[in-house]
Formats: structure tokens, sequence, C-alpha cells
């Protein structure tokens, strides 16, 4: 229930004597205008702190990091550079200007920038106009009346017919932010319009990076096709040597059977990862917003190099994750809402004023004698709402609550990424490590057992586990690159993306 307290009142009376509609001595009014005006200086509700974190001071799995602290604003670079391949830098530029998710997630930027234009506007007053002709009409008719004595009396309705009116009319209306409600409002609508551009941030670094991913990975399989083409090459030689030493008689026809089985095998995998390549190729186009059918990625010689990624790196890479910054802005949004939510306790105060003609004939509508005018506060306020307000106040302070924990959450998340991806990386580093010797030692073997078998010391059963084995391995260690292409690319979008093009040092990577 709402009800209107209109003037006279300390603050009305001062309002009416501005206006020019009380007299009074400028002693009478200045006081409650100052009144007003320290009033307005005020704002209902807590001012936003950041909310404590429990975080280390450094990762477990590298020295020299630091809690994160939303910088979200910082150019984070093009980060996928570092892997030095053209084309890779030429599809990122392409993501960026047709990716139709990035598209989506800049126009919620756009709407939440115009909601803090609209926030900002209730600032001001708002002036309307009206001019408008109306035309109305009342039928004439009669009455009658018996009086007591028994006699009727007839009366007769005067006026009738239509008549015209023209009105010419102007209107300002302010409502003074007196408890901060409108601040407040702003307040939350600005932070969550700094979440809308870290989350725009946060959607393009995760596009980015599933395309570096993609990209890479279709690479690595480029270099598979390349391998088990080789091999299919090999193994068809050595199908033909087969064949000829049974002809020869020198081996029997299970030498030649088990040749031609290995080679038909390795030419299904060779085919099967044409499947692997397209779905990739796929993924591809629709990231930069092109149908699959009209993009194709030419196979290419070698793979990009894994980039050397800083043991010690910076503090500020892992300040600028944007999911934590969008959190916190949530945080703080949340925040101003409650003092959104209390300022309803207290009264509203508006002034509006009108003003304007209104005339019967229109060669004397704009004139003197026509004009009118109106203005005046009105105060509003809530008397009674059966604890409305209330469980509105504790909705906000609940919300409020709710996205701290969402906030802290974050963080940690944030904090894991990063461990994980140091110590895949790391793990991974290892094990490339000691698959290399393992295809070395598969190498060495199958040149031994290739140099056997020609000599006719063994039978080709022998060649084909040799052969099998240093194909797996082959394909092993081209696996692991993948993975270990993949791990950094997670790790510099774990980072927040970039290392603010700072080109690190050799001795400071990790191959």
């Amino acid at each position: 229930m709402k009800t209107l307290i209109h003037s006279p009142s300390p603050v009305g009376a001062s309002l009416l004597a501005i206006s020019g509609r009380t007299k009074g001595s400028p002693a009478s009014w200045l006081l409650p205008g100052l009144l007003v005006l320290t009033l307005a200086g005020c704002a209902i509700g807590p001012d936003y702190q950041r909310p404590q974190l429990n975080t280390p001071a450094a990762f477990k799995q590298a020295a020299g990091w630091k809690a994160a602290a939303p910088a979200d604003a910082l150019e984070r670079g093009a980060w996928w550079e570092l892997y030095g391949d053209a084309s890779l830098n030429a599809l990122q530029q392409r993501l960026e200007q047709s990716n139709q998710t990035l598209a989506q997630s800049l126009a919620q930027y756009r709407q939440a920038q115009a909601l803090v234009r609209g926030t900002r506007a209730s600032f001001f007053p708002s002036l309307t106009g009206n001019a408008g002709k109306t035309r109305s009409g009342q039928g004439a008719g009669q009455s009658t009346v018996r009086l007591a004595d028994g006699s009727t009396v007839t009366s007769g309705a005067s006026g009738g017919g239509i008549s015209t009116s023209y009105d010419l009319t102007f209107g300002v209306n302010w409502e003074l932010d007196l408890w901060g409600k409108l601040r407040r409002q702003l307040e939350a609508d600005n932070a969550s319009l700094q979440a809308s551009a870290a989350d725009l941030a946060a959607v393009r670094l995760s596009l980015q990076s599933e395309l570096a991913q993609n990209y890479l990975q279709l690479r690595v399989l480029d270099e598979q096709q390349r391998l088990l083409d080789a091999t299919v090459q090999a193994y068809a030689r050595s199908l033909r040597l087969t064949e000829n030493q049974y002809q020869a008689g020198i081996v029997t026809k299970a030498d030649v059977t088990q040749a031609r089985t290995q080679l038909k095998s390795t030419e299904a995998q060779a085919i099967d990862l044409k499947y692997q390549r397209a779905q990739l190729e796929h993924a591809i186009a629709v990231l930069i917003g092109v149908p699959p059918a009209e993009f194709e990625l030419a196979a290419v010689d070698g793979v990009p190099a894994l980039p050397s990624v800083p043991v010690s790196v910076p503090s500020m890479l892992l300040e600028r994750r944007p999911d934590v910054a969008s959190a916190e802005r949530a945080v703080m949004s949340a925040n101003a809402e409650i003092g959104v939510a209390k300022a309803a306790w207290f009264p509203s105060l508006s002034l509006s004023a009108a003003g304007g003609y209104r005339s019967d004939m229109l060669d004397q509508w704009i004139s003197t004698p026509n004009r009118f005018w109106s203005i005046g506060p009105q105060f509003a306020m809530t008397l009674f709402d059966a604890g409305l307000i209330r469980s509105q106040v504790d909705q906000a302070e609940a919300s409020y609550d709710q996205t701290v924990a969402g906030y802290r959450q974050t963080v940690l998340d944030s904090f894991r990424e990063v461990e994980d991806y140091l110590v895949q990386l790391r793990v991974l580093e290892e094990e490339s490590g000691v698959q290399q010797e393992a295809l070395d030692a598969a190498r060495e073997s199958l040149r031994l057992v290739e140099n056997q078998y020609k000599a006719g010391t063994i039978d080709y059963n022998s060649v084909v586990s040799v052969q099998t084995a240093a194909l797996a391995n082959e394909r092993s260690q081209l696996t692991l690159l993948g993975s270990r292409l993949t791990a950094s690319v997670q790790l510099i979008a774990a980072l927040g993306g970039g290392w603010d093009g700072a080109a690190p040092q050799p001795g400071d990577s990790r191959q």
C-alpha cells in the first residue's frame, strides 16, 4: 500500500518556494534545500569489499605465482603466434571476424552497455510533449418531474451537438535520488557491464583455444598420415620381395600371407585417419563461420613446434583470467543490489511540472488566456507490505552470498586448471623422452631384422613383429606430441592467454 504525501512539508515547501508558488525569504527554503542535497549524497546499502580468499602463495607445480585479481581489460595479444604457423594465424583472424558464437557474446555485451546508458538516464528529468485535437458530443433531451401536488414540470437539457478542443501540453518529471537507489542500481549495472566484458573475453579466449587445439591436432594427423603412407609403401615393397622369394622357393606361402595382412591392416589405419581429419576440418570451418562444404585445409609438411613455456610465469597472467574477473564483477553487482532492495524502505521524492495551452478555437489556441500550468513535489512511501520489502532484501543478500561462493569456486578451479596443465606438460615431457628412447631402439631393431631377413637367416614372422612394434612407437610419439601441443594451448588459456608478448628464454622451456 502506497500513500502519497503532498506539501506542505519542509522539503515540499522549499521546492514550491523555488518554483515561485510560495512566497518567503531565501532563508525559508535554503535549509530544507540543503537537507535535500545532503540526503542525495548518501546511498543505502553496503559498500563493496572484495571477498576474502584463502589462496596459496605459489603453485605446487611451479614457483613464482601469486593470487588472482581481475585485470581482464589488459590486452592479451596474439598468443597463438607462439606456435609460428601462418595458417593458424590467418584462421584466428577469420574467427575474430566471422564466428557466430563470438558475435552472440558481442551482442550481449552491447545489451549490457545499453542497460547502463538507460540507468544513467534515470538521473535526469524526463520531458514529455503532447499536442492533440478532440471532438466530443452530447445528446439533448428533456425530463419530466412530478411534484407533490400532482402537477408535472418538464425540463429540457441545453447544449448538445459537437464541440472541438485543442490541447498542447509539456510535462517534466524528475525523481530525486535521496537514498542512493539509482546510484546503487547504476553501480550494479556497471558491474554487470564489466562482467559482460569479461564474459566476452572468456568466450573469445575459449574459441581461440578450441581453434588452436583443433588445428594442431589436424597437423599431427597429417604427420601420422604421412607416416602411414610411407609405411604402406615400405610394406608393399616387402610384400613384393616376399612374393619373389616365395616364387624362388626361399620362403613359404605363410610369409606372403603375413606380408599381405600387415600391408592391408596398415592401409586400413591410413584410411581411418582421413575420417578423423575431416571431423577436425569441419570443426575449424564452423569456428571461422563458414559451411564445412566450403572450407578445405591443405596438408603441409611438419608440425608446429612446441612453444617454450616459462617455468616462472608472471603473476599477471593468472590475474587476467576473464572468468575470475566476471565472477568478481557478479559479486560487485549483487552487493549493489542489496542497496537497491533496502532503498525501498525509504520514501521517494519526485518533482513534476506541466504546462501548455488549451482552447476550443484553433485561431486562439496559442494565446495567453488559454495557457495553464502546474508544478509540485510528491512523496511516496510504502506503509505496509506484509514483509515484501524484507523478503526482497533477504533475497538480495542470499544472492550476494551465492555469488561470493561462486567467485571463490571459480578461483579454486582456476588454480586447479593451471596445476593440472603444468603437471601434465611436465609428465608428458618425461614420457616423450622415454618414448623417444623406445622409438630409437625400435628403429634400430627393425634395421637389423630386415637385414637378417634379406640374408635369409630369419623368417618373415620375426620381421612382422618388429615392424609392428616400430610403427606403434612412431605413432605413439606423434600422439604424445599432439597431447603436449594441446596441453600447452590449455595452459595458455588457463593463464588468461599469452605472456604479454614477452619472448620466453630457451633456458626456461620444457620441451
